[in-house]
């Protein structure tokens, strides 16, 4: 190497420095603290420290550089080439190309240690890749005579060589899979090391497909994605129905059913376990993998489903003080939770905030980081329980309250899940309150021509959780239902759509057309269950409101896939959710998967959302006072007293028409049953 010193830029980080000719240019990054990947330690094996060299004159820098003032295109890189394609132009392996002369080298983004993944294209928010678990390729001293150590300190001594790591600990799965591994990759084998501090995984030679898995442990579903650890990229999704339905539709069923049956309990964590292993078969069959692949898994869960998996009885969760047994993060070991992955797999589960906020609200926390700004939002996952968080970089507050499973399409007279042939978007037209729709699985809407043809032999089965929001909004918009939530039996006589149904009215959004289908109405009944369920989120939002000593909310998001899928205008009219700007209000899709997804790719944010939940201001919506004022309030459309001033002034109010009382309308059905 020459005496001679030359100069190197990287960009985009714009550290600078001078080295000595000769100088490989992964060195001069590491000296100067530029983040290149590697997972080979500088043998061309790998290619992920591929850098471009600028061509050009850079007089803000006062640099001319070109790819000659790098050494001749190497044997090894040839040979890279040979096994994974040629390499762009102005593109070299930094391990193998050496400095001449001025540089400026750019180091593209997938060639960064901690680069940025984009989650989404409309969305501003990235995760930094920076993984727990990292790669090590390394070449191991053979054993002999006059050497005394041990294979398993020939591995040690070479990761602390090559990458500087000390005070390491092997695995007990590792050492029986040691000496193969050698004898495999001839004296050359990759590790995986987790938290700089377990070798928890070995393979010969060069192996490059570590890959992790982020879960969100829903009551109803269960979604999972593989993603490859070496890049963030997100190599497929797939999901499941909660197996634990047969033990009850809702959360606190399947506590009863445990307090009934206290086998229960064991049962269902047996149940979730296998429905996760499951979802891993199918994940890695998805990309011609191994189970083995997968080293890291990232969980988040309510409470309930959370103690479940872990085999904690959630019986406590069942009534005050609604005590959970930790709300600690957990690092655990795969196979002590029975996870069929890679026998050093870990899991880290991530904290709980309180009795009925689980991690899957530090998930949505850390997805969508409103402690990072400073307007005031409002974030709510809804589901059988709608978990709501409220605040700003000053103050957060969390509380949780029961909205029962009517969003879900669950006890509606014609609800169902969100499958082919259910009912998902509805319009009712003001004048002629004559309905038009549409079903899962058509584009069509239900008066276009083509539509009976659309939905072919499935029909139209039923309304979900989307379309009977729509269709009650569209209703008291029409003015069909009054403010107290009332179908206006007035009307019957004036439109077929309108008709008695014992001591009530409903409203026939569907008549059947074929032998075995039935019609679709809106009963009264499941408005009161739309109420009652509204009512519940939207008296949690007071009094959160209440603590922080605000009215004002700046934005509104809202998770989970019900929150995907409904109309938000709709939701606002009625009241489930406060008035604020639409414009502001967005969908936030699966936040807490997007969370564990995170935990999974940046290990740095892991300790931020500990962070942040013990910062976090609890509210316990159960032992509240005003909790029942608010929520009797709360049952009108869209509130009794609340002002939807932004809402109304983007939308046409809805329709007034006169119409008797509820109990003149009760007693006139009576006086008909009676004739």
């Amino acid at each position: 190497m020459s005496d001679e010193s030359v100069k190197i830029l990287f960009m985009p980080s714009g550290r600078r420095g001078s080295f000595p000719k000769g100088t490989p240019v992964l060195d001069a990054a590491r000296s100067l603290g530029v983040d290149i990947d590697s997972v080979c330690g500088g043998r061309g094996l790998c290619g992920r420290c591929r850098v471009e060299c600028m061509s050009g004159h850079f007089p803000k820098h006062g640099l001319t550089s070109d790819t000659e003032n790098l050494s001749p295109f190497s044997v090894t890189e040839a040979r890279f080439e040979e096994r994974k394609g040629t390499l762009p132009e102005r593109h070299r392996l930094s391990c193998h190309a050496t400095l001449l002369n001025d540089v400026v080298i750019d180091v593209p983004p997938e060639s960064q240690v901690h680069r940025q993944i984009i989650r989404k294209e409309t969305e501003h928010r990235d995760i930094r890749l920076n993984t727990a678990t990292r790669l090590h390729y390394v070449e191991v001293e053979s054993a002999s005579l006059e050497d005394i150590r041990g294979e398993a300190q020939l591995l040690l001594d070479a990761l602390k060589r090559d990458w500087e790591l000390e005070n390491l600990r092997i695995e007990a799965n590792v050492l029986p899979r040691l000496q193969k591994a050698l004898i495999e990759g001839k004296q050359a084998v990759t590790v995986a090391v987790y938290n700089a501090q377990d070798v928890i995984a070995i393979w010969p030679g060069l192996f490059e497909s570590p890959r992790g898995v982020a879960i969100d442990v829903g009551s109803t579903t269960v979604a999972a994605h593989l993603c490859d650890l070496g890049n963030g990229e997100v190599l497929g999704t797939a999901s499941v129905m909660n197996p634990q339905i047969r033990f009850g539709e809702d959360l606190m069923s399947r506590v009863s059913y445990i307090m009934m049956h206290p086998e229960g309990a064991g049962e269902m964590t047996a149940v979730i376990r296998r429905a996760l292993n499951d979802l891993f078969v199918e994940l890695s069959e998805g990309v011609a993998g191994d189970l083995e692949d997968i080293l890291e898994i990232t969980l988040v869960a309510n409470p309930i489903m959370h103690h479940i998996f872990l085999g904690i009885d959630p019986v406590n969760l069942g009534g005050a003080p609604f005590a959970l047994t930790t709300t600690e993060a957990l690092e655990l070991r795969a196979k002590d939770l029975d996870i069929n992955i890679h026998p050093g797999g870990r899991v880290y589960v991530l904290p709980c905030i309180a009795g009925h906020v689980g991690a899957d609200s530090a998930g949505v926390i850390l997805a969508e980081h409103p402690e990072q700004d400073a307007e005031m939002t409002l974030v709510i996952d809804v589901g059988t329980n709608a978990e709501i968080v409220l605040g700003n970089k000053d103050r957060m507050l969390v509380c949780s309250t029961p909205t029962g499973p009517a969003f879900e399409g669950a006890q509606i007279s014609s609800g169902q899940r969100a499958t082919f042939g259910a009912i998902e978007r509805v319009r009712i037209d003001r004048e002629t309150l004559e309905p038009r729709f549409k079903v899962i699985g058509s584009d069509l809407w239900s008066n276009e021509p083509g539509f009976e043809q659309a939905i072919g032999t499935i029909g139209v089965t039923g309304i979900c959780g989307s379309g009977i929001i729509e269709a009650v909004a569209e209703m008291f918009l029409a003015g069909i239902v009054s403010t107290d939530g009332v179908v206006n039996g007035d009307l019957e006589s004036q439109n077929s759509r309108i008709f008695a149904s014992d001591r009530t009215w409903s409203y026939k959004l569907h008549s059947a057309t074929a032998e075995g289908q039935s019609d679709i109405s809106v009963t009264q009944n499941d408005i009161r269950q739309i109420q009652l369920a509204k009512a519940a989120l939207y008296a949690g939002v007071k009094l959160l409101q209440d603590h922080m000593g605000t009215q004002q909310i700046d934005r509104i998001r809202l998770a989970g896939a019900f929150g995907s899928h409904i109309s938000l205008s709709h939701a606002m009219v009625l009241g489930l959710i406060p008035d604020c700007p639409l414009e502001n209000v967005s969908a936030a899709g699966n936040a807490a998967g997007m969370g564990a997804r995170i935990a999974l790719l940046d290990r740095d944010s892991r300790g931020h959302i500990e962070k942040i939940v013990r910062w976090a201001e609890r509210i316990e919506t159960a032992v509240e006072d005003k909790f029942q004022d608010y929520f009797v309030d709360a049952m009108a459309f869209p509130h009794k007293s609340d002002p939807f001033t932004h809402l109304f002034g983007e939308i046409p109010p809805p329709v007034v028409r006169t119409q008797q009382s509820a109990a003149g309308n009760t007693r006139r059905r009576r006086g008909r049953a009676r004739s």
